[in-house]
């Protein structure tokens, strides 16, 4: 039997190992799953609520474990694991309270004595997740998925078994009956003959576009519904006008949290030409003191990459960008010692063509563009396979909702950094993927939309 190993990032030392399962016990449990979904589908609105309710109760009186089993395995700052965790209780209480009104029935006028639109569960959906926000990446998931009557299995990344496990415990702790949320320790390899499974009704991946491409063709074959949400390189427009200090203040935290690790993290700053140099030496004062350290310790700022072969992967990026023409005014060498880390980078001059401009980096690097007016700004902002999320910093409110509505993006955000709320859609376009998670608009992609019409 093969195993998975969690390796502490910031210390290369072993963690634990979890028993992994072969594909043919996978789609055993997705058949008891499937078995379990008819029960489920069955229970009202309010029969499911008050689990949900109760995984909310969970998660807050675990919060500390759970928080520090997260730093442990892929390296966030205590401080983040926490604020993830207690995000994770809010969204199942925003589920509970709210998806009786989000699915209600839809009552349209027509020739029928009764026609309306209803909202029914389609069965056993499949999450691939990501380690980066390993329990808000499940719970995003599962919350909308289950409160809407389906059941759910979670192939989550090798290299945070623990918090699956985790959170499949919480599951139970909960009072879930025993299928409706169930995680699958399988090799990646073995997603394929998941996906293909009769009893998996359609899937959900956050990861990359390469990971989409490859997940969505196998689905479309099988012609099963799927919601991709994949890679960004977020770009942020500083306008002439903005306030220097909240403004590198925002471009740090954009570019920090989490390590340098979220898809909708602020990668490239695109920054007006009267600015630019006063915007550059500050955010790089800025970026330079920002400590980093221990992800258990309070005040680190941020802390090491999620895997060894992912920083290597970030360093030679970097190093390609400068070949390209790009100049390095901060960062950009590989510490000595233990652990993934690497330190807070800034890339200035980028054009496109050059690495760090076209193609994601997904670390505490950041690249700087230089524009000559608003035009110029949005045209390099949408210059751009990805789209994400987007933002604006500026002093003029009006301005800057102007520029928000030409960016090529799922969310664009005016004076504040694109995060994910369960009250608004979250999502991308272009190779960022397509379908929304959250809202009302997350929890109605897997679910028929049947018209009833009695004569």
């Amino acid at each position: 039997m093969t195993k998975t190993i969690s390796i502490n990032p910031a210390t290369d030392e072993k963690i634990s190992e979890y028993d992994r399962i072969t594909s043919t016990e996978a789609l055993e449990i997705i058949a008891a799953s499937k078995k379990e979904f008819h029960l489920w589908k069955q229970k009202t609105f309010e029969e499911r609520a008050k689990l949900m309710y109760a995984l909310a109760d969970v998660l807050d009186a675990n919060k500390e474990e759970y928080a520090q089993l997260a730093t442990r395995e892929m390296g966030k700052v205590i401080g983040q694991a926490r604020k993830e965790v207690e995000k994770c209780a809010w969204i199942c209480r925003y589920y509970a309270e709210h998806t009786s009104t989000l699915l209600a029935n839809e009552t349209v006028k027509t020739e029928a004595v009764k026609s309306y639109v209803t909202f029914q569960p389609i069965g056993v959906i499949l999450a691939v997740m990501p380690w980066n926000f390993p329990f808000y990446q499940a719970i995003r998931f599962a919350a909308p998925s289950l409160m809407a009557g389906n059941t759910g299995v979670l192939k989550h990344a090798s290299n945070v078994q623990g918090c699956a496990f985790a959170i499949e415990d919480a599951f139970i702790k909960a009072g879930f009956p025993k299928g409706v949320f169930t995680n699958l320790n399988v090799d990646s390899k073995d997603v394929k003959t998941l996906i293909e499974d009769k009893n998996i009704a359609a899937i959900t991946l956050t990861g990359s576009d390469a990971a989409g491409r490859s997940i969505a063709s196998i689905a479309g074959q099988n012609l099963k519904k799927t919601v991709m949400e994949l890679g960004g390189s977020d770009a942020y427009i500083v306008l002439d006008d903005v306030d220097l200090e909240k403004a590198t203040d925002l471009a740090t935290l954009g570019r920090l949290q989490n390590n340098g690790q979220t898809c909708i993290a602020a990668k490239r700053f695109i920054v007006h030409d009267a600015i630019y140099d006063d915007f550059v030496a500050l955010f790089t004062k800025k970026m330079k003191a920002a400590k980093m350290g221990d992800p258990t310790s309070a005040d680190s700022y941020y802390g090491p990459m999620a895997r060894l072969d992912l920083r290597d992967e970030l360093h030679q990026q970097v190093q390609k960008t400068i070949q390209q023409g790009g100049r390095l005014v901060l960062g950009g060498t590989i510490p000595e010692g233990k652990g993934a880390y690497y330190p807070a980078s800034i890339l200035v001059d980028l054009k496109p063509g050059m690495e760090a401009f076209d193609n994601e980096l997904f670390g505490p690097v950041a690249s700087v563009i230089r524009a000559k007016d608003d035009a110029h700004a949005v045209e390099l902002a949408n210059n751009s396979q990805f789209g994400l999320g987007s933002g604006v910093f500026t002093k003029d409110i009006q301005r800057g909702e102007k520029l928000a509505l030409q960016l090529e993006a799922g969310s664009s955000f005016v004076n504040k950094l694109v995060v994910s709320d369960p009250r608004l859609p979250f999502g991308g376009i272009k190779n960022s993927g397509y379908g929304r998670e959250l809202a009302a608009y997350g929890i109605r992609e897997f679910v028929n939309t049947k018209t009833i019409w009695i004569d």
